[in-house]
């Protein structure tokens, strides 16, 4: 301290000293880079994985033809083609299924095409609705009232080798407001 009681400057850095500096300040720089690329490079993949990965589309049987009432929609749960190993529960998928004829069938996904939330078959009233929103859908799957901007989503249904079969698809879910 000198006598105003400040205190001094420091000494310029010495040659060896910067070097040192330099040195020290690459190397920071250096290990913070490796640690960065480390953990980012995981979650970097994880991100954009999903992106490039092909959703299968299998035919999953859901009973036989003579479970199904000709006239009669019923819902019928299906496991999904390609869970992840921490779905849980949303691995399990489903379906609106509805007999016409002997041989015609028609499914439609249980997602409003609103939001996504489940929705429900009224039998009395033949129409499907959905609770969060007041969607409602026609027995056709066709839009009767409230938000939704698009029919229900329908799947391919199949008679093969003495079962009802679904052709699996991701969850369809429009979300508009």
């Amino acid at each position: 301290m000198n006598e105003n009681n400040h205190p001094q400057p420091c000494p310029p850095a010495t040659p060896e000293e910067m070097s040192r500096r330099s040195f020290f300040a690459k190397l920071s720089i250096g290990l913070g880079s490796l640690c960065a690329a480390i953990l980012g490079v995981p979650l970097v993949g994880f991100v954009i994985a999903p992106l490039f990965r092909k959703m299968p589309n299998e035919w999953i049987p859901v009973g036989k033809p003579t479970d199904f009432e000709i006239g009669k929609t019923v819902n019928v749960p299906f496991p999904d083609p390609s869970p992840l190993p921490w779905a849980g529960i949303t691995a399990k998928g489903a379906a609106w299924l509805r007999r016409e004829s002997a041989e015609q069938f028609i499914a439609f996904s249980v997602n409003c095409t609103h939001m996504g939330c489940p929705i429900r078959w009224l039998a009395d009233a033949e129409l499907f609705m959905c609770p969060c929103h007041g969607g409602v859908y026609y027995k056709d799957g066709t839009v009767a009232a409230g938000p939704p901007p698009k029919p229900l989503v329908r799947y391919d249904v199949r008679i093969n080798n003495g079962q009802v079969e679904i052709k699996s698809a991701p969850t369809p879910i429009t979300t508009t407001v």
